[in-house]
C-alpha cells in the first residue's frame, strides 16, 4: 500500500496502463472504483481542487450521459455539473491518482510519475 489513491476502473485501458505503471514503479496505490464507491460531491469539489481544474474539464464529453443530460450547456454551475458525475460516475475523467494535496489525470498514464 502506499499515499497514492487511483481513482480506477479496469474496463478502461488507460487507468488499467496506469495502474501497470505505478506498480512497475514498486507503488501499490490503494484503488478506489470509482464507478462502485462512487465519490461524494464535496469529495470530487476535493479532487477539482487538486488537479487545479473545473467542474467542465473533468468531464468525459463522450459518454452518453453528457450528451442525454444535455451538459454541455455552458450555463450549468460547477455545482450542477459535479452532482451530474455523482448522479453519473462515468462522467468523471479517468484514471485520477491522488496523492496528499495533489492529483493528476493519467492521460497520459506517465504524468502520474509526478507523484512519486
Amino acid at each position: 500500500m502506499s499515499d497514492i489513491t487511483l481513482y480506477h476502473n479496469p474496463r478502461c485501458s488507460k487507468s488499467r496502463e496506469t495502474l501497470k505503471l505505478l506498480q512497475e514503479n514498486q507503488v501499490e496505490p490503494s484503488i478506489r472504483l470509482y464507478l462502485e464507491d462512487v465519490p461524494s460531491a464535496d469529495e470530487i469539489k476535493t479532487v477539482l481542487s487538486q488537479l487545479g481544474i473545473s467542474a467542465r474539464q473533468l468531464l468525459r464529453t463522450g459518454e452518453a450521459s453528457y450528451k442525454e443530460n444535455n451538459l454541455k450547456d455552458t450555463s450549468l454551475s460547477d455545482d450542477q455539473l459535479v452532482a451530474a458525475m455523482v448522479e453519473f460516475p462515468k462522467l468523471i475523467q479517468r484514471p485520477i491518482a491522488i496523492r496528499g494535496d495533489r492529483a493528476i489525470i493519467g492521460r497520459p498514464p506517465e504524468g502520474v510519475l509526478d507523484l512519486i
